[in-house]
């Protein structure tokens, strides 16, 4: 597998404290803490990531 191409949330703190990073996974999106980026990660379908993100947005996740 070639080498994913992070990116940080444009939510994210600038601190870098509470950071997630994504990369695009053939037709996943693949999902990382960047605090520990040597840590495994995980993998959503562009489906379940855009409920997600969309939910997020609307402010349907508790804090």
């Amino acid at each position: 597998m070639s080498e994913l191409k992070w990116l940080k949330s444009s939510y994210s703190e600038a601190s870098g404290n509470a950071c997630v990073e994504i990369a695009k996974n053939g037709s996943l999106i693949a999902v990382r803490d960047s605090k520990d980026p040597e840590l495994p990660w995980t993998s959503v379908g562009h489906e379940a990531w855009e409920l997600f993100t969309g939910a997020v947005a609307a402010g349907h996740l508790p804090n």
